[in-house]
């Protein structure tokens, strides 16, 4: 997780980008727009507005792209693999080994 997903609360985080989408029209570009607002609320660069202006597009679903949503269920689902395949090897080890102490003669 990075420390700008820490730092700042979601509604300041959207409070930033309506103010970039507002202020866009007084300025000649997005990454003007999105520079004077970061300066206006002390974030480091206009570039972090950038990031969330663009993950809030792909999560309306006006810019393509893997929404937040998607991204948190593939992470989970990948967790949940991860946990399956040591299970998986777990169980593997165990039958081995319980399957040659059948086998062992005399004891």
């Amino acid at each position: 997780m990075s420390s700008t997903q820490n730092r700042y609360s979601p509604e300041f985080k959207q409070r930033a980008i309506r103010m970039s989408q507002e202020s866009r029209p007084d300025h000649p570009s997005d990454t003007a727009a999105m520079a004077k607002v970061a300066e206006l609320l002390g974030i480091g660069t206009g570039e972090t507005i950038r990031h969330w202006v663009r993950r809030a597009e792909i999560d309306a679903g006006t810019r393509p792209g893997v929404t937040s949503e998607e991204s948190a269920e593939v992470k989970r689902l990948k967790r949940e693999n991860a946990e399956l395949r040591r299970a998986n090897a777990i169980l593997k080890a165990a039958s081995a080994f319980f399957a040659a102490e059948i086998d062992r003669p005399g004891v």
